[in-house]
């Protein structure tokens, strides 16, 4: 049985491998519609969620599979004070997998150490968010055509954000890759992260203003500034509007530089940017929900072959 906490849980053969699915997913639905007849996927969300666990559900449903769970602490026994090993302990009598989102860092990883069936980790506090990572994989892979040689730029809250931090740390398996952060000193990415870019000699830039290098960039990650990672309203009142990525911004980039957001997004990205070409911000929702039938086939240990007939 294996699982999913961190996108370094798969090699970067298996995450072609995955990706190889995914594609076959997007290219022929139909042959993969019944696969996961008879099995139920539990989605445990006790943080809200809007993509991520609806992904998810619609990942099993597409794959003929069913759906149980809860999409807030409030309504499990998470409310009555159930920990999370005996909850898992418990889905795992009902299903056949399990996505759980938490917002304690390391919650999965405890799930996992008690499961009888695989977990998948969908985002835990402001540590990892491993699908969102494969989705934003599968997006490059698809619209830049490789995982490699390109120069991204991500934007935001670098500090707090899980999909930031995941994504940083599946890119540098990948060669020629180089990072720009611009981000307030409030928000800057974590020291964790530089150490590991130099240790392994990567190179990055780190920067206030997105003008300063808008045109240099193949890639801009935009993230949200995030109200429920602040411990105080002032300091989000203060940083929520220091990035607006706007159409003036995009005349300065590259007619090539792609444009990807984990979403949701609040006002980080103006809506007039939604009809450039290079916006591929809604690609990556649906490019998420065909990487996540791939890495549910693949828990699940689903034959790839089936109905290939």
């Amino acid at each position: 049985m294996r699982h999913l906490m961190s996108p370094l849980d798969f090699t970067t053969e298996e995450l072609d491998k995955l990706f190889d699915l995914a594609a076959e997913i997007e290219a022929d639905p139909e042959r993969f519609a019944h696969v996961c007849d008879g099995k139920i996927l539990a989605t445990a969300f006790y943080e809200p969620s809007t993509r991520t666990r609806l992904s998810f559900e619609a990942a099993m449903l597409r794959l003929g599979g069913k759906v149980i769970g809860f999409s807030d602490a409030g309504s499990s026994s998470a409310a009555k004070g159930e920990s999370v090993s005996d909850t898992i302990k418990v889905i795992s009598q009902y299903a056949d997998i399990c996505a759980m989102r938490h917002p304690k860092e390391g919650a999965a990883f405890v799930a996992a150490s008690k499961s009888e069936i695989p977990v998948i980790n969908a985002g835990d506090g402001g540590h990892q968010h491993p699908t969102q990572t494969l989705a934003d994989l599968m997006t490059i892979r698809s619209m830049h055509g490789k995982l490699s040689g390109f120069k991204i730029g991500l934007c935001g809250d670098l500090k707090f954000g899980r999909t930031v931090h995941s994504l940083i740390n599946a890119l540098v398996r990948y060669e020629g890759i180089s990072f720009v952060f611009i981000s307030p000193p409030e928000l800057k990415v974590p020291d964790y992260i530089i150490d590991m870019l130099k240790e392994k000699n990567i190179p990055y830039t780190e920067v206030i203003k997105l003008e300063e290098v808008i045109a240099d960039l193949d890639m801009l990650y935009m993230t949200r500034v995030q109200k429920e990672r602040f411990f105080n309203e002032e300091d989000y009142v203060r940083l929520k509007d220091f990035y607006i990525l706007t159409k003036e911004k995009m005349s300065m980039a590259s007619k090539d530089m792609l444009v990807l957001h984990p979403l949701p997004r609040v006002n980080e990205i103006s809506v007039e940017v939604d009809d450039d070409p290079r916006a591929c911000y809604f690609k990556q929702v649906k490019y998420g929900m065909y990487v996540r039938m791939a890495l549910i086939m693949t828990l699940l240990g689903i034959n790839t072959e089936v109905n290939n007939a």
